[in-house]
């Protein structure tokens, strides 16, 4: 039995899915006859990172509570720079800004702005690339899509170790004949893209749930409104886990169109309720795990071809459920035990 600590950086009040990642990973080491627990490095506003970085470097994960610990699996950013002489990064993301949305983040910067913030992302880039090749001792990535964003900008390679739906008493009720939608209410998430499919001819008798709350939560349900499908649409918001595996129960099947995502547990956890995914083509990690035709529908990011998507899963439970059979096999391929006994081994 070994003592493991599994370090990443929590903002306050901010409940991710890198959260549910630790508690899950902890609860399988646990289970594999280890001591676990969960270690949040501190996390400070935005413009502070040179001292979010400082102080992660300098938190203790040697000893806690007076016990020594024998090993450190550490994930996002910027756990990874955490000291302690077996340590393995199971990678969800760096800091994206200074990465694979920097175009977008900079974009919106005065000249002045975008010059502080271009130094900022040398140092954190360069920060990050040492910390991956001094401080790691094996570097295993959560997607396909965070192996190229390593080998791209920290020239750095890794092992890919896909995460499994959180621990959920995951079951399939059957094929109702609504979509479901279940994310952060955000630019990135692209709602906006669903309801727009929604809205073109072929999907125009499509019911969706959509759950979750965040920024656009306002500015979608307008949306709704304007493009005349509120009628068809219900806003959920927030809903806990017992809600969120009933409805993946019971939907037909379920979209998932962010752009260039991690991960995407969404994708696990409707496979786990042997329901199919429609995503797109540039959502990263979702395209990884769903199959064209085979496991849901993979098609390109525009409303009418979703739309399409949309209509050829929904219009037909059986295309549904055949679907939805073939994503289940994926999801009982991934175990928990399986990620624990790959990352709960001393380096």
């Amino acid at each position: 039995m070994a003592r493991i600590a599994v370090v990443t950086s929590a903002p306050p009040g901010v409940e991710g899915g890198h959260l549910v990642i630790a508690r899950s990973l902890v609860q399988a080491l646990n289970e594999a006859g280890h001591d676990a627990s969960v270690v949040t490095t501190p996390s400070y506003p935005f413009g502070h990172q040179a001292r979010e970085y400082f102080d992660t470097w300098r938190t203790n994960v040697r000893t806690i509570d007076g016990r020594r610990i024998d090993h450190v699996i550490s994930t996002r950013y910027p756990s990874w720079a955490v000291r302690h002489p077996s340590h393995v990064c199971w990678l969800n993301h760096t800091m994206r800004e200074y990465y694979d949305l920097w175009d977008d983040f900079s974009g919106r910067l005065s000249p002045q702005g975008r010059l502080k913030e271009s130094v900022r992302r040398g140092l954190i880039r360069a920060a990050d690339s040492h910390f991956f090749f001094w401080h790691v001792k094996h570097l295993y990535a959560q997607s396909k899509t965070v192996q190229a964003r390593l080998r791209r900008w920290n020239h750095t390679s890794s092992d890919l170790l896909y995460p499994p739906a959180p621990l959920r008493p995951y079951r399939c009720d059957g094929y109702e004949p609504y979509l479901f939608v279940v994310s952060r209410l955000a630019p990135l998430k692209r709602i906006d893209l669903v309801l727009d499919a929604l809205a073109t001819a072929p999907a125009q008798g499509i019911r969706c749930v959509i759950a979750g709350e965040g920024s656009e939560s306002a500015v979608l349900q307008q949306r709704a409104l304007h493009l005349g499908i509120a009628h068809r649409v219900s806003f959920a918001g927030r809903i806990d886990d017992d809600a969120l595996v009933a409805h993946l129960a019971r939907c037909r099947a379920v979209a998932f169109v962010p752009k260039q995502e991690d991960y995407g547990f969404v994708t696990a956890e409707a496979f786990s309720s042997s329901k199919a995914v429609i995503t797109t083509t540039d959502s990263g990690g979702p395209a990884e795990l769903v199959e064209d035709e085979v496991h849901g529908r993979v098609v390109e990011p525009e409303a009418d071809a979703l739309g399409l998507a949309l209509a050829d899963v929904m219009e037909s439970e059986a295309t549904a459920e055949r679907l939805g059979t073939a994503a289940r096999r994926v999801a009982d391929t991934m175990s928990w035990a399986h990620v624990a006994a790959t990352l709960g081994r001393p380096v």
